[in-house]
């Protein structure tokens, strides 16, 4: 075992000699996934410990897995960190009116947070700042910056919390220091963890609380106070290992001499529809004495009713039972509103979380508060005994949580093996057109969560072996494709791709796999977010993405949708009912439809699918022939980044719409109409090519000279042959991107230097030679492993510091696979 702070996935999985992977920078993930069934059951260790704070849903809500290991009779931490919300340190206004001085105007110096900062000319208002019609002081521009002077009589020693509600991003400064960068939207008061002490960071006596909060969309408010966080102070054990491949993450950890080894298992095998979608994941133990000596080991973990709310102020109720061999637990809220709550950062709160184990001797499980159980635990080494039975109660109420223990029994040389199943049963798993449908497991109607446990206990020697064999795999095809940042790039991204995803059956049986868009405004079904993930899914189950663009087609050959253009979405997760997004993106759906559906034949080597939906491809190329050339003001899929006119990588997504569409005329047997549309496109390529020139590149834009930016559209000429334009226009792009790095990665345009690494990787994919597709790899490579907010992967990030601008857990990191698609493709 190497003792370090992680592993890279190479030393065992690909190629590589151990002393070969050592030489050079490892793979750091910013947050590792332990349990991913789908947007609402993701749990997350942040950083590099898994001791180092609690386990958190993708969102940053505190969802507690906690796991502790008893050595002879000493207790130490393994998973988790055990805490609380203490006392209010400083109020929000839910608490306390305060005053802040303010400026909507960035301030002339960086030193606005600092407290000696002269804010004299600022002006003054009452928290809290925004839109609303609650907001006490009106915020109507992008960004607000906010200095609040506090008097403190004492400060006390625990940890600091910032409690916040927030559209769409917000940072703190105490005493101007950095202490908190959090993105997303949240309506309500939401806690951030700081892992800094209060002591470190406030002081008796006055103190500065600066915040800058950004708006892009929407309703913006903003509203920040401080509280104490208090931990048990269990000492942890010493993690040794971290390693992370497509399907599983494993922490090794030194504990009094003996080596446990913690193993997450998401079975997420794309050729496998039932395992796939069963919403039942692992974790394995292994102990093994290190010291040629016998010890005594017993085992602790445990699941917070957390899991099953979406805020703690919700009440719960707990119950037991058994299926076949398995001892099950289950929490869930008191109040089921099935499918009752929509939107993006929120969690849900109806169905049950289920922890199971077989039947077994030496293996216990309890149902009581989190503090009880930990107490029993390091007194007796088991949570035996009866279960709580004060309910329903809020979950803030004495934390209730389902707690297991194994005791190993005196454990050796040879190693000492357990597992542990978590479920999540969501009973109708989304609306679509007003109709329920369940999951895809459950299609039948007849299925229980019951019998999936059961399944998941029977299957789970052979699922660990596929999936070993699955990862392996994996990494070498990466590998081979792009190099190892790439492959430890596509490892990263596997998981959270799948996750941010819900696979149900529709009335007919049809596979429907449905996106969240995960921080960005909980659309579901979005189309271009579809576009960036498809690679993946196409290289490993393109019937996944016909799942992606059904409800898309449907949606118009209904009739419901009447636009001569795509939709953008079909409504806000998990309620598919249509398209709740405020603006039409025409031009960038269109395309991204017809794309998609060429990529699909082109994978499957027939045109069988898009025979199914051609009078609609038919509507949408001849809009992209009419309007889609030179586009008018109006958003594309990094809508973040503003509107646009005459937008010259959109341009290219419609030549190439218009060319897939020809693609797939010729694959049908009509020529002739394969001939039209593949003219029209070679047309228009050629005129892109003299209204867009700028010198030794590309212009962002037909009207804007001494400008440019990624054109990642054009790799679908490369990968589908579709031989549109001339080679030269994506080699001339190439090799001018190279002159614009940034530490961080290639900035999206000349407008900003944030940018989306997604397509950073299809535009290292139009490049020819393997050291220009690394040179784009190795920055993202660096802001992955160097970034300082570390949280699931964002895909939109700052490439002068590497913080993350925005996003986070989204499905669009599919897109890393692209490389590999092009390599499937040309076989």
């Amino acid at each position: 075992m190497i003792k370090a702070a992680w592993i890279f996935a190479s030393v065992t999985l690909g190629s590589q000699s151990p002393g070969a992977a050592q030489s050079r920078q490892a793979l750091n993930p910013p947050a590792t996934p332990l349990i991913t069934i789908d947007p609402y059951t993701s749990i997350w260790s942040y950083g590099e410990q898994l001791t180092g704070e609690p386990t958190r849903h993708w969102t940053g809500r505190t969802h507690q897995l906690n796991g502790l290991v008893r050595v002879d009779g000493q207790t130490f931490r393994f998973m988790g960190n055990p805490t609380f919300a203490g006392g209010t340190i400083v109020p929000t206004t839910q608490q306390a009116r305060y005053q802040a001085k303010y400026l909507t105007t960035k301030p002339v110096s960086d030193n606005w947070a600092q407290p000696g900062f002269d804010d004299s000319t600022w002006q003054i208002g009452e928290g809290t700042f925004g839109t609303r019609n609650t907001d006490k002081t009106p915020w109507k521009t992008e960004e607000i910056w906010l200095r609040r002077t506090v008097t403190l009589d004492k400060v006390p020693d625990g940890k600091l919390l910032v409690k916040a509600i927030y559209n769409d991003n917000y940072e703190v400064f105490i005493n101007g220091v950095r202490v908190a960068g959090v993105a997303g939207v949240a309506a309500d008061y939401e806690m951030a963890a700081t892992n800094r002490k209060v002591s470190e960071l406030l002081k008796p006596g006055p103190n500065v609380i600066a915040v800058h909060s950004q708006n892009f969309s929407g309703q913006g408010f903003v509203d920040v106070g401080l509280v104490q966080e208090y931990d048990l102070n269990i000492p942890a054990a010493t993690q040794t290992g971290r390693r992370l491949t497509a399907t599983q993450s494993e922490y090794t950890f030194d504990a009094n001499g003996v080596e446990l080894t913690v193993t997450f298992l998401a079975p997420l095998l794309m050729d496998n529809l039932d395992v796939l979608s069963r919403p039942v994941q692992y974790v394995t133990y292994k102990a093994r004495s290190k010291d040629g000596k016998r010890h005594s080991v017993q085992l602790y973990t445990s699941a917070s009713a957390e899991l099953a709310v979406n805020s703690t102020d919700q009440t719960v109720a707990w119950n037991r039972g058994q299926t076949g061999n398995l001892n099950f637990m289950r929490v869930g809220t008191s109040d089921q509103k099935v499918l009752g709550r929509k939107g993006d950062n929120v969690r849900i709160d109806w169905g049950h979380l289920y922890v199971a184990t077989p039947k077994a001797a030496g293996i216990d499980n309890r149902m009581g508060s989190l503090t009880s159980t930990l107490a029993q635990f390091g007194r007796q080494g088991t949570v035996s005994g009866a279960d709580d039975s004060r309910m329903p109660r809020p979950v803030t109420d004495s934390l209730l949580v389902l707690a297991t223990t194994f005791d190993l029994g005196q454990v050796a040389a040879q190693a000492v093996e357990r597992h542990w199943l978590v479920g999540y049963d969501d009973v109708k798993s989304v609306e679509y057109f007003q109709q329920p449908l369940n999951a895809w497991w459950r299609r039948d109607g007849k299925k229980t969560i019951e019998q999936a446990l059961q399944a998941a206990e029977s299957e789970y020697t052979a699922l660990r072996s596929r999936c070993d064999a699955f990862d392996k795999q994996l990494y070498s095809d990466a590998q081979k494709a792009g190099g190892n940042a790439y492959a430890d790039l596509c490892v990263l991204a596997y998981r959270q791709a799948i996750a941010a995803h819900k696979l149900v059956a529709d009335p007919k049986g049809t596979p429907l796999f449905f996106s969240k868009e995960n921080f960005s405004n909980g659309s579901i079904g979005t189309v271009d977010v579809t576009y960036p993930s498809a690679p993946m899914f196409l290289l490993y189950n393109p019937t996944l993405l016909k799942g992606m663009l059904e409800p898309i087609f449907y949606y118009s050959e209904s009739g419901k949708w009447t636009k001569p253009f795509a939709a953008h979405d079909v409504g806000t997760y998990p309620i598919a009912n249509g398209q709740t997004y405020g603006e039409d993106m025409p031009v960038e759906e269109c395309g991204n439809m017809l794309i998609l559906t060429a990529a699909i034949a082109a994978i499957e080597g027939k045109p069988d699918y898009a025979r199914q939906h051609w009078p609609t491809l038919t509507t949408w190329v001849e809009y992209l022939k009419k309007e889609g050339f030179d586009p008018a003001n109006q958003l594309c899929t990094d809508d973040f980044a503003g509107h646009l006119a005459r937008n010259a990588n959109l341009s290219v997504k419609a030549i190439m719409g218009i060319a897939s569409y020809g693609k797939l005329a010729g694959m049908l047997g009509q020529k002739a109409v394969a001939d039209e549309y593949t003219k029209v496109a070679r047309s228009m390529a050629r005129q892109w090519m003299d209204m867009a020139q700028d010198g030794d590149h590309y212009a962002l834009t037909f009207d804007k000279k001494d400008s440019w930016s990624q054109k990642y559209n054009l790799v679908w000429d490369k990968l589908l042959g579709l031989n549109i334009f001339p080679k030269e226009v994506a080699q001339k792009e190439v090799q001018y991107y190279l002159t614009k790095q940034q530490p961080y990665g290639l900035p999206l345009d000349s407008r900003k230097t944030y940018t989306k690494s997604d397509w950073i990787v299809w535009t290292a994919t139009l490049a020819d030679r393997p050291a220009d597709f690394d040179a784009f790899i190795q920055p993202v490579y660096r802001f992955v492993n160097e970034s300082p907010d570390r949280i699931p992967l964002s895909d939109w990030h700052e490439t002068t510091n590497g913080k993350h601008v925005g996003f986070r857990a989204r499905s669009v990191v599919g897109g890393y696979f692209i490389k590999m698609l092009e390599g499937r493709l040309k076989k």
